[in-house]
């Protein structure tokens, strides 16, 4: 099992991915996208991973 994420991390990752930009479901993509934008490395591998977990989740559902 995976680490749990803060509610911080939650918010501010839908926040992002309402903003129109596209995330894709690769980490190492949404590292790059994500770059400098956020204060710390961690923060912004945990948004990486929570976005590409999201973007992952709807294309499962949209299959369907």
């Amino acid at each position: 099992m995976g680490k749990i994420k803060s509610k911080g991390i939650k918010r501010a990752a839908e926040t992002l991915r309402k903003r129109d930009v596209n995330y894709s479901n690769s980490f190492e993509k949404n590292k790059k996208i994500l770059g400098d934008m956020l204060p710390s490395k961690k923060i912004r591998n945990q948004m990486a991973g929570l976005l590409a977990k999201m973007k992952k989740r709807e294309i499962k559902a949209a299959s369907k």
